[in-house]
């Protein structure tokens, strides 16, 4: 990933900050965002740690003139985006314990926000930017397209933010696909799953040698990763 610029969001930790250090660590320049400034900026200082580049900006994806300031600084210092991953998400309540009718109508249009009309903005806010062989990546899991008793308004807005990356992926020339890395151990998941280290991989192969048409208004997982590279 010599040269390549990529943006993550929702870097400050988990799937996030494990995909940031690995692009870092292929040679990416990272620019990474989220809504802990302080959070972030550690993050970002333990990619500078092992020599790796990267600029950490604070920033909220519900906030589409957030996102267009992280675009617009991502390419003025590194010049076409190559790489861009829709990460940032939120889950209100613990995993599976959220059914639909007992959820907050607060806590429904938060996980809209956050994590579908968020995807938008990211995606939306990075076209204009984007290098002409761009991947554009939205991290996601099977409660989108499988229901499960319990995931609320979390597998609803999944489910809406793949669909966002299936019509940006028909109106753009550029490739953008969904990611699903199965259960990680994040905050989302109450720790619960794989190490985020053990998935960033997947995430690389994906924005670098799987084949663009299979990750263009497709669904890479485990599975396919591990198939193609085994």
């Amino acid at each position: 990933m010599d040269g390549v610029t990529a943006v993550v969001t929702g870097a400050s930790s988990g799937i996030g900050r494990a995909v940031a250090t690995g692009f870092a660590a292929a040679g990416a320049h990272v620019v990474v965002c989220g809504r802990d400034a302080e959070t972030l900026a550690t993050a970002a200082e333990d990619i500078r740690t092992e020599d790796g580049t990267v600029t950490d900006i604070r920033a909220d994806v519900r906030d589409e003139f957030d996102v267009e300031r992280v675009m617009e600084r991502a390419a003025r210092e590194g010049g076409d985006i190559g790489v861009v991953v829709a990460n940032a998400g939120v889950y209100h309540g613990e995993a599976g314990e959220t059914p639909l009718p007992e959820e907050s109508y607060a806590a429904f249009d938060d996980h809209l926000r956050t994590n579908a009309r968020g995807v938008f903005a990211t995606v939306r806010e990075a076209v204009p930017h984007l290098a002409a062989d761009a991947r554009v990546l939205v991290t996601s899991g099977a409660v989108a397209r499988e229901a499960k008793p319990g995931y609320g308004g979390y597998s609803v807005s999944k489910a809406a933010a793949e669909a966002v990356a299936r019509g940006f992926a028909a109106d753009i020339e550029q490739s953008v696909g969904v990611v699903d890395p199965g259960v990680v151990a994040t905050d989302l998941t109450g720790g619960r799953g794989r190490d985020p280290e053990s998935v960033a991989p997947l995430f690389r192969w994906a924005a670098t040698d799987a084949p663009a048409e299979d990750v263009d208004g497709g669904v890479v997982d485990l599975k396919t990763w591990k198939r193609a590279t085994r």
